[in-house]
């Protein structure tokens, strides 16, 4: 009776009642583990290729304060991680941070949030209102296509670019981009090429390999098949990314140990900005205008379509992004933080290197959290000793695997129509150019097929004949 009575009253301590609980909550279930632990961590910094050259340009020519960006990023991260359930990106709004530096006179920082928040506004109006999945239904599959392809091309060219040259980020000319790279040194090729020829040998060309998956693997006909397929998964378990990012970082204090007593512990202290009408003018006018469709296209409709590929078993709504979007930048933009939206490259990027679920990008936003909270904004002088040689990598396998996922046109009219809106999105450097292009040229193409278009030619055609005839009669 004393047994029972212990048992009846004591079911609330026992552990396989709190880990089936657990269990059933969204978060824990978005955050749960789809492969081994190194592989959502070597997937967590499948995107840094794009966020720290963005961060640390916007850092030293706008004077961005780091420390905050870093904690508010990492609760993006955190959050998205949760919501979604796959490694949903955080990344930099990359035309407004162009704009930012590149032009004269520079960006101030409330200028900068001004256009994160227009562009936020339209976003999370867009989404609120069930436009963006009107559209998202509506888009062209070619036309997706054609944009992530001039995306990851892009990146891709970037990519070599910093492999290839020495990169001055404070630097407001392209001059700095110019100068070829040494071969030797802590930032010289043999260093970016060794580190491609690694995660080449480690991840191939990204595919996944597991136990019952053999009809991705070569198959041979000889004895060694089994032996190849360990080879192979276990290859696959090495977060590649991940040792390549902490030998950058490694790096850092040895080309410049002096950076070690430039450290200051502590964040930044946060405060809301003061943005006049001249901010919000200049703001919209130049960064949120040329934002606002790149976001449409990279941030939302391809990532809808990316994540569709890649996780079919999660649905990831137009509206859902959307929003997240807009929330997130209604925030923390107006406490200074970088202007931040879901990318399409980020999202290709952090898969290729192994992330498969929301626990890949939360583990990115705990670093970032500790790092924001921790150095402050005297991280900066570590990032910028980071081996741009090796952020061009990892940029470069994040392009490259975005572009692939426009593989699946069958058609010759499916794939015309993408190559000409990527070709159109390269040359004009503008998204949204691309896009437009796209759209003429596929509904021109279905012109063509239109039964209800030939037979009403037809008929006009044989109208005017029988005018024609009975006037000569």
């Amino acid at each position: 009776m004393a047994e029972q009575t212990s048992d009846h009253t004591t079911p609330l301590l026992r552990r396989s009642w709190w880990r089936s609980h657990l269990s059933t909550l969204p978060f824990t279930t978005s955050l749960r583990l789809k492969t081994s632990l190194l592989s959502e961590l070597g997937g967590s910094v499948g995107d840094l290729g794009t966020y720290i050259p963005i961060v640390l340009t916007l850092t030293l020519v706008s004077h961005l304060d780091l420390s905050t960006t870093l904690i508010f990023t990492a609760f993006y991260n955190i959050i998205t991680g949760a919501l979604f359930g796959i490694p949903m990106p955080v990344q930099p709004m990359k035309s407004i941070a162009a704009v930012a530096v590149s032009e004269i006179p520079h960006l101030t920082v409330p200028q900068i949030a001004a256009a994160g928040i227009c562009t936020a506004s339209t976003l999370f109006f867009l989404g609120a209102t069930g436009l963006m999945s009107f559209f998202y239904r509506f888009i062209p599959l070619p036309v997706v296509r054609g944009v992530q392809l001039s995306q990851g091309l892009a990146f891709a060219f970037s990519a070599i670019k910093y492999i290839r040259y020495d990169q001055d980020f404070a630097a407001t000319t392209k001059a700095s981009s110019t100068i070829p790279r040494p071969w030797l040194g802590l930032d010289g090729l043999i260093l970016a090429l060794s580190a491609v020829s690694f995660l080449i040998l480690v991840t191939g060309s990204g595919e996944v390999v597991e136990d019952d998956d053999e009809d991705r693997i070569i198959v041979t006909n000889d004895c060694n098949q089994p032996r190849v397929r360990r080879r192979l998964r276990t290859l696959s378990a090495i977060p590649a990314a991940l040792i390549v990012f902490l030998l950058g970082l490694i790096l850092c204090f040895v080309r410049d140990p002096s950076i070690i007593g430039d450290i200051k512990f502590g964040p930044s202290k946060i405060h809301v900005l003061k943005i006049t009408w001249e901010d919000w003018k200049t703001g919209f006018l130049r960064g949120a205008i040329p934002q606002i469709p790149l976001s449409v296209l990279n941030s939302v409709i391809a990532v809808c379509k990316l994540s569709t590929d890649l996780f079919p078993e999660k649905e990831v709504s137009a509206t859902r992004v959307s929003v997240s979007v807009g929330l997130m930048n209604l925030v923390g933009c107006w406490f200074g933080a970088m202007p931040c939206c879901h990318g399409a490259g980020g999202l290709a990027g952090q898969y290729r290197f192994g992330g498969r679920s929301g626990a890949s990008v939360a583990f990115l936003g705990l670093g970032k959290l500790v790092l924001g909270l921790v150095f402050g904004s005297s991280f900066v002088r570590i990032l910028g000793q980071f081996p741009i040689g090796i952020l061009g990598v990892l940029l470069l396998f994040a392009g490259i695997e975005l572009a692939m996922a426009s593989r699946d046109m069958n058609s010759k009219e499916e794939s015309f129509v993408m190559l000409v809106c990527a070709a159109v999105s390269l040359t004009g450097s503008s998204a949204a150019l691309g896009f437009g292009c796209g759209i003429v040229l596929f509904l021109l193409l279905k012109l063509r097929h239109l039964d209800s278009f030939g037979s009403r030619f037809g008929r006009s055609n044989s109208r005017s004949n029988n005018d024609e005839t009975s006037l000569n009669q």
